[in-house]
């Protein structure tokens, strides 16, 4: 497996742990971050489309599809500025962007594994 494969690989088990929890135990994250928590079903809804992530992550990393890991770099980067913007117009508390410290790091991760094997993204 190639070091830009294996971020993936890494990465489609944090969005494995996110998913489960959001679907399963949605409020201890919330209650976590200091969002309010819910019986609405959206949150969980988040949780499968985070689930489905990890699995195009997962499967990306096994095929070694290097376009799926220089596609992704950009998106994940993008997270931390969305999170930002909606802390900054209220709509969520600053513990959120936490979550986007966490995409950016991922992504920066793919990012210098693709530039050392001579992969830009």
């Amino acid at each position: 497996m190639s070091r830009a494969a294996r971020t993936l690989f890494v990465w489609s088990f944090y969005l494995l742990g996110l998913g489960i929890i959001l679907v399963v135990v949605p409020n201890f994250l919330l209650a976590l971050f200091g969002l309010p928590t819910t019986e609405e079903v959206w949150v969980r809804v988040v949780g499968v489309l985070v689930l489905i992530l990890a699995y195009y992550s997962l499967s990306s990393a096994r095929q070694e599809d290097r376009d799926y890991f220089g596609w992704s770099v950009p998106a994940r980067a993008s997270v931390i500025l969305f999170f930002i913007a909606f802390v900054l117009l209220r709509l969520a508390p600053p513990p959120l962007i936490l979550f986007g410290l966490v995409d950016l790091a991922g992504a920066a991760w793919t990012w210098q594994a693709l530039r050392s094997e001579g992969t830009h993204a």
